[in-house]
């Protein structure tokens, strides 16, 4: 079976779509099966091209057995709602343009969490008459409401539009979370047509390892207690609520021990980091973001992360990939997720929840797991046994046996 993969996002990218994308193929790969992804120069969360690549029309390389194919498409930081809608457009157009070249695909898959792809994905499927399957990773653009990114207006009523033709016109459509199927069979949309496929994690590079003495160093981080988030700085996620966590702690006996550690880049960055400096919160660390491989070597700095996104209902839906990467490290949990995700935390017992944008509660949990080890290191065990109900490697053969029968089916009705 030829696989086409359309996405804006692929490794050297570090964020969660191209880390799910990338691991899906590879898996889809090593299966035997032939996997063409149609993507961006890598450029994202800065918008700046990475090194050994240019924004051309066409570039060919081959990644883990992978052929991927990057077009181009109008670059821009991630942040500003009408430029990112001309960047996802522009990719949108040019992998319409790109798959005519891509011969003899069995199935398309688009995935989100801007609905673009799968609207490319969708128009391809039907010049190559194969199967179209769209990958929910985000209900966008209800995002798009909940974050206020963009005013009520009929254009957002016209996407909602759109985003409904595409589930109804899809084959298959894989959910990331089951509240995202719930939303959709509220909606009208076929429940048997969808599946669920879990985000998860990669256990070959997420395993536990002792804390690297190097970037301790270089940060100032010996002996300290590290709590981090590490992720994607944007309006979604809040995290003036942690800037406001580490005033707290300043005023804490203990205070000093705690240095909170922000990696990562987005939207939002330069304006925390400004707030950082004009309060003078030197318990506040900075990172911009890191390769792949470097990654690893930050989480293992901490000795708790934190997970946070505001406090909306949209985000009850929400399933954050990085929880999984830290059950596969052996990194406690705390929690400002509300709804699915939350829950898992609390089954699992790799964590403690906690209410999002509430710094308070925030501050009560750090100070409650520096203060209680044996608390710590009982979380951290479950993570690791928690993590192998999610590999991806199993995740990725579940999604790629409804691939299959996808294609059977459509080979079925071809025949008849």
């Amino acid at each position: 079976m030829h696989i086409l993969f359309l996405s804006d996002n692929f490794p050297p990218e570090v964020n969660a779509p191209a880390s799910r994308t990338f691991e899906h193929c590879r898996e889809w790969v090593a299966a035997g099966h032939e996997v063409t992804v149609i993507t961006c120069t890598p450029n994202f969360p800065q918008g700046k091209v990475f090194p050994g690549y240019a924004n051309r029309l066409w570039q060919k390389e081959q990644i883990s057995g992978i052929t991927v194919i990057r077009v181009w498409s109008y670059i821009t930081a991630n942040e500003g709602f009408t430029r990112r809608i001309v960047d996802y457009v522009s990719y949108m157009v040019s992998a319409i343009l790109a798959a005519p070249f891509v011969r003899k695909a069995d199935v398309v898959v688009g995935t989100s969490p801007q609905f673009f792809t799968a609207v490319a994905a969708y128009i391809v499927s039907r010049g190559k008459r194969i199967p179209f399957v769209f990958e929910l990773r985000d209900l966008w653009p209800e995002s798009i409401r909940a974050l206020g990114a963009m005013a009520k207006s009929p254009a957002l009523d016209w996407l909602e539009k759109v985003e409904l033709f595409l589930y109804r016109r899809a084959t298959l459509i894989v959910s990331v979370t089951n509240s995202f199927r719930d939303d959709l069979q509220r909606r009208g949309i076929n429940p048997s047509k969808v599946t669920i496929v879990t985000n998860g994690i990669d256990a070959s590079r997420f395993q536990p390892r002792p804390k690297d003495h190097a970037l301790l160093e270089k940060h100032g981080l010996h002996d300290k207690f590290v709590a981090g988030y590490i992720g994607t700085h944007g309006m979604a996620h809040g995290l003036d609520t942690i800037l406001d966590a580490a005033t707290a702690l300043k005023r804490e006996p203990e205070g000093d021990r705690f240095r909170l550690l922000l990696l990562g880049d987005g939207a939002a960055k330069a304006a925390l980091v400004e707030r950082a400096k004009r309060e003078g919160l030197d318990n506040v660390v900075f990172v911009d973001t890191v390769s792949k491989d470097d990654v690893v070597r930050y989480w293992s700095l901490l000795d708790v992360s934190i997970i946070h996104l505001k406090r909306l209902d949209l985000f009850r839906s929400v399933i954050p990939s990085k929880m999984f990467e830290c059950m596969g490290m052996a990194i406690p949990v705390i929690h400002g997720v509300e709804g699915e995700s939350a829950a898992i935390v609390e089954r699992e017992q790799v964590g403690i929840a906690f209410e999002p944008e509430n710094a308070r509660e925030l501050c009560r949990v750090l100070l409650e797991l520096e203060r209680d080890p044996a608390l710590r290191k009982t979380l951290a065990a479950n993570g690791p046994a928690a993590a192998r109900r999610y590999d991806r490697s199993e995740l990725a053969m579940k999604m790629l046996r409804h691939l299959e029968n996808a294609v059977q089916r459509k080979s079925h009705f071809d025949a008849e």
